[in-house]
């Protein structure tokens, strides 16, 4: 490890629980609006870009973007423990949050904007630095931002103003697109420019004022341990086991609709010219449902209140099978009132994550904030990729054609199915997961006297 600076080696005391205040909880979050939008074209426009725009077979976007996900997915365990270890002047998180993202914007803009003939080996490279980039910033910042606070439910609050950002970000992405459609008769490759120059332009505003303006708390460090000793630990705390399993199926039931969406749309729902309205409305509903969870999550726990959400999303997802051709109005529906349990999926588990790492803590005697979210980011990627690595491949062995305008009624119902049946059932078998968490308020509360009993005892590093 390296050793740290004077500065850092004074037994200061962990973060008292006093608000941060708006103005830090803005500067943090605020660099996740163009991270977001960033991604939007990855998750949602790339594939079906790639494939009807240059041709790229469906089955060959499948392989390629899973294998760039497995390759960045190895990644995370590097950055979190590095993150972790690695004290400089100026943190642990902030060089990475700031080192990071030029190379984001530089994958960004050759990825969204492919010269003419680019193909699968394009596509692949250009993915993997993307995707590394993105984990280098967005894990340490998500860490850093675990630690600002050891109280229960400002956690929830900072990370609901980190995502509640982030989908801004996503919003703007998918509004931009749909502006511009009906001016540029749907040019695919202008909607990719729009995204490319909103968050080009924002990503460095955003990343020094974050940098300025957010402090680092004090690493907490009061016992030694062996990577062996450590590991062990990890692999006991049970509410990170179940916190683990749960990301992954929740991941997974996530991210086949939004791999799907655009096809889904198009061919079954034959509102192509609608698509961006319907993920903006989404997203839109996430945003204005996120005080109303945060309120619930104050009277009840977190991991209770996630799950009534998660079981809100499978009601409402359970009658997308029975919708086919011009049934726009019933689907914007859907997409209203799925979009309300976005906001508690947003934030209540990404806010469990700090609690789980508190008890970790007190039993390991140090901070690995960095190595806990890294295996949560794991089991996203891995989802991510998963639900990739399995749909077009499955689509395209059922005889989908992305590029046909009419397909038969078998394949449209293998691609409803994969796109609402399935999630429906990983996300019920998520809520089984969560639903008696261990660590409410009052567990966390008790966790963090302690944690803070033996730091105060001088052996803070």
């Amino acid at each position: 490890m390296t050793p740290p600076t004077p500065e850092d080696t004074s037994p200061t005391p962990p973060p008292s629980h006093h608000r941060l205040g708006m103005a830090t909880y803005l500067a943090y979050g605020l660099p996740a609006a163009p991270i977001a939008a960033f991604a939007v074209p990855i998750y949602i426009y790339i594939p079906p870009f790639y494939a009807q725009e240059l041709g790229v077979s469906l089955a060959s976007i499948g392989t390629v973007l899973t294998l760039a996900r497995i390759i960045d997915a190895f990644s995370w365990p590097v950055i979190g423990v590095l993150s972790d270890k690695i004290i400089t002047r100026w943190g642990r998180r902030k060089p990475w949050v700031g080192g990071s993202a030029p190379f984001l914007l530089l994958a960004a803009v050759m990825l969204c904007l492919p010269p003419t003939g680019a193909g699968s080996l394009y596509l692949f490279f250009w993915s993997v630095v993307i995707y590394l980039a993105s984990s280098a910033l967005t894990l340490p910042h998500s860490a850093w931002g675990a630690e600002l606070s050891g109280d229960y439910h400002e956690r929830s609050l900072i990370v609901a103003w980190r995502e509640g950002l982030t989908v801004v970000g996503t919003l703007i992405a998918t509004l931009l697109p749909f502006i511009l459609s009906s001016r540029s008769e749907g040019d695919p490759q202008l909607s990719l420019f729009s995204i490319v120059i909103f968050a080009g332009v924002m990503l460095p505003i955003s990343i020094p004022l974050a940098l300025r303006k957010v402090p680092e708390t004090p690493v907490l460090r009061f016992a030694e341990n062996t990577w062996r000793n450590g590991m062990r630990l990890i692999w006991r705390n049970k509410p990170f086991r179940a916190l683990l399993a749960a990301f992954l199926l929740n991941g997974v039931a996530n991210s086949l609709p939004a791999t799907l969406f655009l096809l889904f749309a198009t061919h079954v729902l034959g509102a192509a010219e609608y698509q961006n309205l319907l993920l903006f409305v989404y997203f839109a509903a996430g945003v204005v449902s996120v005080p109303f969870w945060l309120e619930l999550a104050k009277r009840y726990s977190k991991h209770r209140i996630w799950g009534v959400s998660m079981l809100w999303s499978c009601l409402v997802f359970s009658f997308v099978p029975f919708l086919g051709q011009e049934d726009l109005l019933p689907f914007f529906i859907i997409s209203v009132l799925s979009g309300l349990g976005l906001g508690a999926d947003m934030v209540l588990p990404n806010s469990m994550q700090a609690d789980v790492v508190d008890a970790d803590t007190l039993q390991s005697g140090q901070q690995r904030t960095g190595l806990f979210f890294a295996m949560w980011g794991v089991a996203t990627k891995l989802s991510l990729a998963g639900a990739i690595g399995i749909a077009f491949p499955l689509l395209d062995k059922i005889g989908f054609d992305a590029q046909a305008t009419t397909n038969g009624e078998d394949a449209l119902l293998g691609l409803a199915l994969l796109y609402s049946a399935v999630p429906v059932a990983l996300k019920i078998l998520a809520t089984l997961l969560v639903w008696n968490f261990p660590l409410d308020a009052e567990t966390q509360s008790r966790i963090r006297e302690e944690i803070e009993r033996k730091s105060l005892s001088g052996h803070l590093v």
